[in-house]
């Protein structure tokens, strides 16, 4: 069964462009690694300075591999001074089962 969750990511107004600047540049390596199956980042349609994420993983150990990864840690060393408060990662099942 996949990993698969939602996060989201609030972001100061301020660092809201380099924030999302720096989500589009990991996505091509992240699509990349083995065990990504869905990556896709989009900006909250109410115009706040929110990045959503729906990830899909093969499992939890592709997932910790990714945040693993140099890239990963960079824009997580990044965003320590850009965030409004600490990300929400919520894991989500699929209706079926």
């Amino acid at each position: 069964m996949s990993y698969t969750l939602f996060a989201t990511i609030p972001v100061k107004p301020e660092h809201m462009e380099a924030a999302a600047q720096a989500v589009a540049a990991i996505v091509p390596m992240t699509r990349d690694e083995e065990g990504c199956l869905a990556f896709e980042p989009r900006r909250a349609a109410d115009g706040s300075s929110t990045i959503m994420i729906f990830e899909e993983w093969a499992d939890r150990d592709a997932f910790d591999f990714h945040h693993a990864q140099e890239y990963t840690k960079d824009v997580f060393a990044k965003y320590e001074g850009w965030l409004r408060s600490e990300p929400q990662l919520v894991e989500v099942k699929s209706l079926e089962g």
